[in-house]
């Protein structure tokens, strides 16, 4: 019998439920074969109290402690980006594995020292890209390796980064702050480009402009103006490895028809998906709509069922990528291969984030290194 592997999530208040607990509790749950939450930890003593009773497990008001537990195998940071590099950092030191939600670090040289720190103390790790496990774009995937469109001449992505708009709620209000890292570029578009990339590989180099057009936000609970340093409106474009042109335009706020859509184009047809969530990791109402050969209008294409049967045990919602995320990191561990995505991932990430964010500031085409 499979041992089951014990998980210590840090981050899981049921008194300002966030990530941790919308998505990874729920997760999990789905996966009792699989998982065994061991403990959790929130950052006061009130919140503690109410996770252990909520959760019927350990709750600490440190990370520490939840750390050093010795029935927990993998330490999950769902918290917020600022706090990440002393979490995963102190759980890398503690042997643990560690799935850290993305981004990583706050900027590429704290995710790269992270990232080697994981390495030489050989430590598993998973990094919460979760929208390539979406089965429709394992579909879409598959589609194009079969060639489907043909070569692939072009890409183009539209879509709305839901947040960084004129509303705002308060516990996310820190989002506004750019210093703070957690933008629509690296939330919003990056969990979406992760997925373009899994379908028609890495970004060669790339040009990009940002702005800030929505100057002032307003809190949902308190009617509150306050000041948006984030931009939210960004675009760039560039070249794939495969010669193949891309672009990428976000809007901040949420659109009154479809919040993404994206065009995937080749020289034997045409690929389109679209959804009324601009962030593909969490976009649960994904259609796609192709042609190809003679074919001269665009038609709805069903996903088979055969996509879904291996994951069917994860209810639909905003969770069931990431529940596909933990199903494959504990198949990973079982059969001995690395699928799921991990640090590696995240550094190929925050260097095209840091390439886009040079473009930006320079004016000129920067390269992806």
């Amino acid at each position: 019998m499979e041992k089951k592997i014990g998980v210590g999530i840090v981050g899981a208040s049921p008194l300002n439920p966030g990530w941790a607990v919308a998505a990874h509790i729920p997760a999990l749950q789905a996966l009792p074969e699989h998982y065994e939450l061991k403990a959790v930890s929130t950052s006061r003593p009130e919140s503690a109290k109410a996770a252990e009773k909520e959760f019927g497990v350990p709750a600490y008001d440190n990370n520490t402690d939840l750390i050093n537990h010795p029935e927990v195998d993998l330490v999950v940071v769902a918290i917020k980006l600022p706090n990440h590099y002393e979490v995963v950092s102190e759980a890398i030191d503690a042997g643990k594995m560690v799935y850290c939600e993305w981004p990583l670090g706050k900027g590429l040289e704290e995710s790269l020292e992270l990232a080697k720190q994981a390495e030489e103390a050989n430590v598993r790790t998973v990094i919460g890209l979760q929208a390539r496990f979406n089965p429709v774009f394992k579909y879409l995937r598959d589609l194009i390796n079969d060639g489907y469109i043909g070569e692939l001449s072009g890409t183009s992505m539209v879509g709305s980064g839901m947040a960084w708009g004129d509303v705002i709620d308060q516990s996310n209000a820190y989002i506004l702050d750019d210093d703070n890292g957690v933008n629509m570029l690296s939330i919003a578009i990056m969990h979406t480009v992760d997925a373009m990339m899994y379908m028609l590989g890495d970004i060669k180099h790339v040009s990009a402009e940002t702005a800030v057009r929505i100057p002032e936000t307003t809190i949902q609970e308190t009617g509150e103006t306050v000041n948006k340093t984030t931009p939210d409106q960004v675009a760039f474009f560039g070249t794939l490895e495969s010669g193949a042109m891309m672009s990428v335009h976000y809007h901040g706020g949420v659109s009154r028809g479809e919040n993404l859509q994206w065009t995937i184009r080749g020289s034997e047809g045409e690929l389109v998906l679209t959804s009324n969530h601009g962030q593909a990791q969490m976009a649960d109402n994904l259609k796609v709509y192709g042609a190809t050969g003679d074919e001269t209008e665009l038609r709805e294409l069903k996903v088979p069922e055969e996509y879904f049967e291996s994951s069917s045990q994860i209810p639909e919602g905003h969770y069931h990528n990431v529940g596909r995320v933990y199903l494959q990191f504990a198949k990973d561990l079982r059969d001995g291969t690395h699928l799921a995505s991990d640090f590696t991932d995240a550094i190929k990430n925050h260097k095209l984030l840091d390439a886009i964010e040079k473009a930006d500031a320079a004016g000129e085409k920067q390269p992806v290194e």
